[in-house]
C-alpha cells in the first residue's frame, strides 16, 4: 500500500516521499528474506548490504530535510475512517538522520556477523530486522495517535522476535517476556496520554492536538503519562529492568540498534509531546525530569561499573546515558518555563548532540562485543583478556568508542557532556533561589557520573583487550571479517566526526531547537569560527582542532626527544612482578576486583548475595552476586499479587456447563437490575 501511494507521487518527490520509499525498500528486503529463508550468503552478502545502502539514502534525505518546511501526507492504510497521517519536520528529520546513519553501519556489520547458528533462519532474521528499521522510521513520521501506536507496537513486536532469535534458551525466553511486558505497559501510558491530548474531541491527529489548549491540570496529566509510557521504553527508573536482560540476549547488531537507536524513539516521543503537542512548560516538570534522569544515570553507571558480563555492562551504561539526556530535557523545560529561551536552546542542543553521539559510540561498542563474542564464545569478562594481540582491528576501533563513551576529547561524547555542563553553569540566572541552590549540586552529580563512566570504560577495555589471556582458547580468536570492519569503521567515523566538527553539527541541530523552544545556537556558534562558543567567547569555548593539534605536537615532541637522546634503542622487559616471576593470566586484576571499590562505596545501591566457602570444600570459592533492589521491592511483589488474583479468577472455571449457565443467568439479572435503575 505504501509503495502504491508512492507510485502516484509527483515527478519531483519531496523529502517525505523519499523517506517512505526507504521504508518500502526495507519492507521489500524483508519479504525477499522470507523467500531466501536459509540461504545465508544471499541474505548476508546481498540483503543486509542493500539495507545498509537504504540507511545511507535515509541519512541524506533527512540531512536535507532539516530546516525545510514541514511536509505531510495521508495514506489510505488501516481502518476505512482512520488513515495514516505522516509528517516530516525538522524534529523528525533529525531522528531520521540518526536512524539512517547508524543503521547503515550496523547493517554492514550484520552482513559479516550473522551465522546459521543464531537460532532463527537468516531470511527470517532479515525480515524481522528490516521490519524493525521500517517501524522506527514510521514512528518518527507518524502524525496521528493511531498510526503512532500501530508503528510503536510493530517496533516492539519486531524487536521482541529479534531479542528471542535464539529462542531455545530459557534465559533468552525470559528476557524477551520481560521486555515485551514492560513495552506493553508503557504503551498503555502512551495511549492514555494521547487520549488526554485529544481532549474528548474524537480527533486523534497531532494537528488537532496542537490546536488545543489544555488546562494546567490536564496538561500535567498528559506529561506524567508521557513520562511513564516513553520512560518504560527508554529504561528510566524503575522501568529499567528489561534493558539489562534484553540487550545481552539479543544478537549484537540488534543490541546495537536497540541501544543506539530504539531508545531514542522514546526520547523523540517525550520531545514531541513536551515541546510540540503541549503549549506550556511548568517548572516542576523540569525538576521531576531532572530528578528522574539523574537518579537513572547514577544508578546505571554504578551498576555498569560492577558488571562482569560485557553486554550487561553496556546495557547499564545505556541506562546512564539515557538518564543524562532526560536530565538535559528537564533543564531545558526549566529554562523554557521561566522564558529563558537561549538557555533552553543550549540545554536542548546538548541533549540532541548526545543523542547522535551516543547512537554512534554505543552501537560501535555493541558490535565490537559482538566480534569478541563470535571470536571467543565468551561474554564473561573474567574469561577474556589480551585480545589486542589476536584482534587488533576490533581492539583499536573499539578503543575509539571507549574514549567517546568516557567523554574524552576530541570525540563527540565530550562535546555533548561539555555542552550539558555549560548549560548547568548558566543556571544561576533562574529566578527561583531554591533552584539556584539546587542546580550546582546537580552539576556536581553529573561530573561524578561522567567520572564513573570513564572508570567503567577503563574496566571494559582493559579487562577485554589488555593484559594476558585468561583462557588458553583465546589464542585461537580471529579478527573481524571484512564486512564487520566496514560497519565498525563507519560508526567510528561518526564518533570522530561529531568530535571534530561540533560547529557544523550544531548548525544542523539549530533548526530543531528553533521549532521546539524558539531559539538556537546557530548564529552564536557560527560567529566563533572553528571555536565552539555556546554563549560568548568570554564565558567558555572549545577548539577540537586546536586540542588535536596540541596532542599531535606533544606526541611528536616526545618521539623526537626519545630518538635524540636514546637513538632509537628499545628494551623489552616483563612488568614488575612483585618478586614472583612465574606470572600467568590468572594473576592480573579481574573484572570483579576492578569493580570492588565501587561495590563498597555504593553498597546501598546493590542487593549483595555472598556465597562463602565451606571448610569442607575441596576447591573453596567465594562468589558475590550483585542484584537489583527493584526486583525484590517492586516487581516480585507485583508478580505475586497478579498470580494470586489469577488464581482467584481461575476458581470461576469449574469445567461444568451448569455452573457456566448459572454465571450467565446471574450476569443477565445484574444487567437488568442496573438498566432498570
Amino acid at each position: 500500500m505504501i509503495g502504491a501511494a508512492l507510485l502516484d507521487a509527483p515527478a519531483r518527490w519531496g523529502h517525505l516521499d523519499w523517506a517512505l520509499a526507504v521504508v518500502t525498500a526495507w519492507l521489500l528486503i524483508g519479504v525477499a528474506g522470507v523467500f531466501a529463508l536459509r540461504r545465508l550468503k544471499l541474505v548476508a552478502r546481498v540483503l543486509f548490504p542493500i539495507g545498509g545502502a537504504c540507511g545511507l539514502l535515509l541519512f541524506g534525505v533527512a540531512l536535507s530535510a532539516i530546516g525545510a518546511p514541514p511536509e505531510a501526507s495521508v495514506l489510505p492504510i488501516g481502518l476505512p475512517s482512520l488513515p495514516f497521517h505522516f509528517r516530516l519536520d525538522s524534529l523528525s528529520a533529525f531522528f531520521l538522520l540518526v536512524i539512517g546513519s547508524v543503521s547503515a553501519g550496523v547493517s554492514a556489520f550484520a552482513a559479516g556477523y550473522f551465522r546459521k547458528g543464531e537460532g532463527t533462519p537468516p531470511g527470517l532474521l532479515a525480515l524481522e530486522y528490516h521490519l524493525f528499521l521500517a517501524s522506527m522510521v514510521l514512528v518518527v513520521l507518524a502524525d496521528d495517535a493511531y498510526a503512532f501506536m500501530v508503528m510503536w507496537e510493530t517496533m516492539a513486536l519486531s524487536s521482541f522476535f529479534l531479542v528471542t532469535a535464539n529462542h531455545r534458551i530459557v534465559e533468552i525466553q525470559r528476557a524477551g517476556y520481560i521486555y515485551l511486558l514492560v513495552a506493553h505497559v508503557g504503551a498503555i501510558g502512551i495511549l492514555l496520554c494521547f487520549g488526554v491530548l485529544q481532549a474528548n474531541t474524537g480527533d486523534y491527529t497531532f494537528a488537532n492536538m496542537r490546536a488545543l489548549e489544555l488546562s494546567p491540570f490536564w496538561a500535567s496529566i498528559a506529561f506524567l503519562l508521557a513520562l511513564f509510557g516513553f520512560g518504560a521504553k527508554a529504561g528510566l527508573l524503575p522501568l529499567h529492568v528489561w534493558l539489562p536482560e534484553a540487550h545481552p540476549a539479543a544478537p549484537s547488531p540488534v543490541s546495537a540498534l536497540m541501544s543506539g537507536v530504539m531508545l531514542k524513539t522514546a526520547l523523540y516521543g517525550v520531545l514531541r509531546v513536551l515541546f510540540d503537542l503541549l503549549h506550556m512548560q511548568v517548572w516542576w516538570w523540569g525538576v521531576l525530569l531532572l530528578a528522574v534522569g539523574l537518579a537513572t544515570a547514577l544508578f546505571g553507571v554504578v551498576f555498569a561499573a560492577a558488571q562482569v558480563d560485557m553486554k550487561r555492562l553496556l546495557a547499564y551504561s545505556s541506562i546512564e546515558n539515557i538518564g543524562l539526556m532526560f536530565a538535559g530535557i528537564g533543564l531545558s523545560v526549566l529554562f523554557s518555563a521561566y522564558g529563558m529561551r537561549p538557555m533552553a536552546a543550549l540545554a536542548l542542543t546538548a541533549v540532541l548532540y548526545h543523542v547522535a553521539s551516543h547512537a554512534f559510540f554505543k552501537s560501535l561498542l555493541f558490535v565490537g562485543t559482538g566480534s569478541v563474542l563470535h571470536a571467543t564464545g565468551e561474554r564473561n569478562l573474567g574469561k577474556l583478556g589480551g585480545l589486542i594481540r589476536f584482534m587488533p582491528w576490533v581492539a583499536w576501533i573499539t578503543l575509539l568508542a571507549v574514549l567517546a563513551s568516557a567523554g574524552l576529547p576530541p570525540f563527540g561524547g565530550f562535546v555533548s557532556e561539555w555542552l550539558l555542563l555549560q548549560s548547568f553553569l548558566f543556571s544561576p540566572g533562574l529566578p527561583s533561589s531554591f533552584l539556584n541552590m539546587l542546580i550546582p549540586v546537580v552539576a556536581a552529580l553529573i561530573a561524578l557520573i561522567a567520572a564513573l563512566a570513564g572508570y567503567t570504560m577503563v574496566k571494559f577495555f582493559g579487562v577485554i583487550f589488555l593484559g594476558q589471556p585468561r583462557e588458553d582458547k583465546l589464542a585461537q580468536a580471529h579478527d573481524a571479517s571484512g564486512w564487520e570492519r566496514i560497519g565498525m569503521l563507519w560508526l567510528a567515523g561518526g564518533c570522530i566526526g561529531l568530535g571534530l566538527l561540533p560547529v557544523q553539527f550544531i548548525a544542523v541541530i539549530d533548526p530543531v531547537t528553533r521549532i521546539l523552544v524558539g531559539a538556537g545556537l546557530g548564529k552564536t556558534v557560527g560567529d566563533g569560527g572553528w571555536l565552539l562558543v555556546p554563549v560568548s567567547i568570554e564565558r567558555a569555548s572549545y577548539g577540537p582542532a586546536i586540542f588535536l593539534l596540541g596532542v599531535a605536537a606533544s606526541f611528536a615532541l616526545a618521539f623526537l626527544l626519545v630518538r635524540f637522546f636514546y637513538h632509537g634503542r628499545l628494551r623489552r622487559s616483563p612488568p614488575w612482578d612483585c618478586g614472583y616471576p612465574w606470572q600467568n593470566g590468572r594473576m592480573q586484576d579481574t573484572a570483579e576486583g576492578f569493580g570492588q571499590p565501587i561495590r563498597q562505596i555504593f553498597e546501598p545501591f546493590f542487593r549483595m548475595e555472598r556465597e562463602l566457602p565451606s571448610p569442607f570444600d575441596t576447591a573453596p570459592h567465594y562468589r558475590v552476586k550483585v542484584g537489583d533492589h527493584f526486583w525484590h521491592w517492586l516487581y516480585l511483589p507485583v508478580a505475586r499479587l497478579v498470580k494470586r488474583l489469577a488464581d482467584l479468577i481461575g476458581l470461576l472455571q469449574q469445567g461444568r456447563i451448569s455452573v457456566y449457565l448459572l454465571y450467565g443467568f446471574l450476569t443477565l439479572v445484574t444487567v437488568l437490575m442496573v438498566v432498570k435503575q
